[in-house]
């Protein structure tokens, strides 16, 4: 056996083994560091995708094949087929409302030269239901510029923008209100000024016949005017309502004939009161309570065309800090309430309809208002309580109204009420900047025998006492709301004048929604508009021999 020459030696290697701690081969060295580098960054790329629960897809710009990197499963609900693979199913599944701004605006990307791209659109889940999804892209160019690749996260934003329109919807009805509340007070001073010259004309003139029959005509439609407004005032929570102390069982019995008459004769109505041992109070107003039992229940028969059940109950319920996060209603005050049920066997109603309930104006029949549930929303919470309305589609809807238990009420001796309108010879300033109403009440009072003075605002009325020479000024008669200095602050001044003048206010808001300092102290006297000649010489007379 020849050995090797020198010259071999040289150039032949000696044969290599790999083995624990040796090093690799140099040849082997760049390629194993670079696998495992591709390796740690996919497994660091698993893990965010992950983390984050977004889908991840890779589209070949060129070819239009689609790569789900992750979350076509367990976000989007589909299973990985050959049709999920081609960019005709991303498109296929974009809601039909988005689908050409969508495509638009990454063309616009890809056409330019963006590296990047976001937007938002929905996207139809294996289920059915759309997805709000936010997408980030990043888009691979080549040596070019031309565009390759598209690679996208796709966040479900479902929950945020549900939030969001929970928000809009709440500032929506927030801003109808403070409008409402506008458009309902001024309303109420022409209401109170029809109302009262309607007064005037039938008593001062003694008007007979068919022209009384035509005034009185005009004063039933201002009384049914003043209706509406007040349904305005009830939803923006600023109604001057009149509450009194009945007993919840009572208010279903009183109401239970009305609703027979409503309801169609294939719906069965069926009353199921609490049984308390003693007798459980709520404090609302009456009429108000009433119309909004009523108007569910005709809500209940158009949901039960052919027919079904309406289940009345009452109940107490005792609502604790954790029956507040389980029942929704984290700004019901933990306490006793009385609980009105109503539940009928109708169609019930899809979410989106649930979503829009409270909303002004929203309606699902061809012919109403849409101001039914706003309406009663509005009362319900003026009276501190709250609604509730759990409905599915095809399982009927049950509204639950919660109302503050309250204590009994004591019955205090009234003396019998005299038909004839109260009149006197006492001094009375009247301060109203609407001309209209200021004339009117000025007449009326005139008409009953007191010495009316009038003054539009402030500083006429300041005026007109430094001037006259009997100053005293038996009661003031002023509008809570006027430009310059509101009624509370002029009342304020004349107390330290007249420290024995009564004060009565007027408005056709609700005290809450005016500043604190224009506030009334609870032992001021208070007359809501619209009024009429009756009521403005009631509440004087009341006021006066107080």
């Amino acid at each position: 056996m020849s050995m090797p020459t020198k010259n071999e030696q040289s150039t032949k290697q000696p044969e290599q083994t790999i083995g624990v701690g040796a090093p690799l081969p140099s040849q082997f060295q760049h390629l194993d560091w670079q696998s495992a580098k591709n390796a740690a960054a996919a497994t660091h790329f698993a893990l965010l995708a992950e983390a984050t629960n977004d889908a991840i897809r890779d589209w070949d710009v060129k070819n239009g094949d689609l790569i789900w990197s992750q979350g076509l499963t367990s976000l989007l609900g589909y299973d990985p087929r050959p049709t999920t693979e081609q960019l005709a199913f991303w498109q296929k599944n974009l809601h039909p409302e988005d689908r050409a701004r969508t495509a638009n605006s990454i063309r616009d990307a890809l056409v330019g030269n963006a590296n990047r791209w976001s937007g938002e659109y929905r996207f139809r889940r294996a289920d059915g239901n759309y997805a709000h999804i936010l997408e980030r892209a990043a888009i691979v160019r080549d040596e070019a510029g031309g565009a390759v690749r598209f690679v996208g996260s796709l966040m479900d934003i479902t929950p945020r923008k549900q939030l969001q329109d929970q928000l809009c919807r709440s500032q929506k009805m927030e801003a109808f209100g403070q409008l409402a509340a506008g458009v309902a007070h001024d309303f109420n001073n022409f209401l109170t000024t029809i109302l009262g010259y309607s007064d005037l004309l039938l008593h001062e003139l003694r008007v007979k016949g068919q022209l009384a029959s035509h005034i009185s005509e005009i004063r039933s439609a201002a009384g049914r005017a003043s209706t509406l407004t007040q349904q305005l005032l009830a939803f923006s929570r600023k109604q001057p309502l009149a509450p009194k102390v009945l007993e919840v069982n009572s208010i279903i019995t009183n109401l239970e004939r009305s609703l027979l008459r409503l309801l169609s004769e294939n719906i069965r109505v069926i009353s199921h009161l609490h049984d308390e041992k003693e007798p459980v109070h709520v404090q609302v107003d009456p009429d108000q309570l009433a119309q909004i039992i009523l108007n569910l229940a005709l809500n209940a028969r158009d949901a039960m065309p052919r027919g079904g059940q309406l289940r009345l109950e009452t109940s107490v319920f005792t609502v604790s800090d954790q029956h507040q996060t389980f029942l929704g209603m984290d700004d019901l005050p933990p306490g006793d309430y009385a609980v009105i049920k109503l539940a009928d066997t109708g169609i019930g109603m899809t979410d989106e309809v649930k979503a829009h309930l409270f909303e002004p104006f929203f309606t699902t029949k061809d012919e109403c208002t849409g101001l039914g549930l706003a309406t009663s929303y509005g009362i319900v919470r003026q009276s501190g309580g709250q609604i509730r309305i759990e409905s599915e589609q095809g399982q009927g809807t049950t509204v639950l109204i919660f109302l503050p238990k309250v204590s009994p009420p004591s019955v205090p001796y009234k003396k019998p009420a005299s038909r004839k309108i109260p009149g006197g010879t006492e001094t009375i300033l009247v301060l109203e900047d609407d001309v209209s109403v200021r004339h009117m009440s000025v007449r009326v009072l005139r008409s009953l025998g007191y010495r009316a003075i009038e003054a539009a605002n402030g500083d006429d009325a300041k005026r007109l006492i430094a001037q006259a020479t009997d100053r005293k000024i038996d009661l003031l008669l002023t509008d809570m709301v006027m430009p310059e200095m509101s009624g509370r602050n002029f009342a304020k001044w004349l107390h330290q004048t007249c420290p024995h003048t009564k004060v009565i206010f007027v408005s056709g808001y609700l005290e809450e929604s005016l500043h604190p300092h224009d506030r009334r102290d609870p032992d001021m006297f208070f007359l809501a508009k619209p009024f009429d000649s009756e009521q403005l010489a009631n509440k004087i007379r009341e006021a006066l021999d107080a």
